[in-house]
């Protein structure tokens, strides 16, 4: 059987049959991009689920517990052990909610606020240091084209899906 002639580093396919890898190279460099990520919020004392906690109070202050636990698809007994390490941080707050008092509001506190600024300039680095064999046109296809995969698989934007299968540990 003929082969057909492909980049150095992948194995051809059987001839006249295009072989592509985009699930594979969406995985691959979505697991890189995650480790570097994870590393960077590291040095700000932060883990990856920490760090996207923090962006969605950040950005949405005054949500529920419970709002936010399906905002991130996670059940709301691993948010609390988060939400916790945050609050005894002092990175953020609960407050009544003023029209359900059995619910509490989530919001930044000015050191949240602080955390946050540092970590919205981890993640432009990151995002710099993934994306910088592109040109800006490149980056800005590429970033179109994702997330049109996104879209048409049901994921919610600015929200990882690593939520739904958060552990213990990764929650504390």
């Amino acid at each position: 059987m003929a082969t057909t002639e492909t980049p150095a580093g992948r194995k051809p396919g059987p001839a006249g049959r295009k072989r592509t890898d985009i699930a594979f190279l969406l995985a691959q460099l979505g697991a890189y991009a995650a480790e570097r990520f994870g590393e960077r919020v590291a040095v700000l004392d932060f883990t990856r689920p920490q760090a996207g906690l923090v962006r969605l109070i950040s950005r949405e202050p005054g949500l529920s517990q419970q709002a936010v636990a399906g905002r991130l698809g996670t059940p709301p007994s691993r948010l609390v052990a988060l939400v916790d390490g945050l609050e005894e941080r002092g990175l953020i707050e609960r407050r009544r909610n003023p029209g359900d008092r059995r619910n509490y509001a989530l919001h930044p506190t000015a050191a949240g606020e602080q955390a946050m600024a540092a970590l919205s300039q981890a993640s432009l680095e990151h995002e710099q240091a993934i994306s910088a064999p592109l040109t800006q046109a490149e980056r800005a296809q590429l970033s179109e084209l994702l997330g049109k995969l996104a879209a048409a698989h049901g994921l919610v934007p600015g929200i990882h899906p690593g939520y739904r299968n958060l552990s213990a540990k990764e929650s504390g």
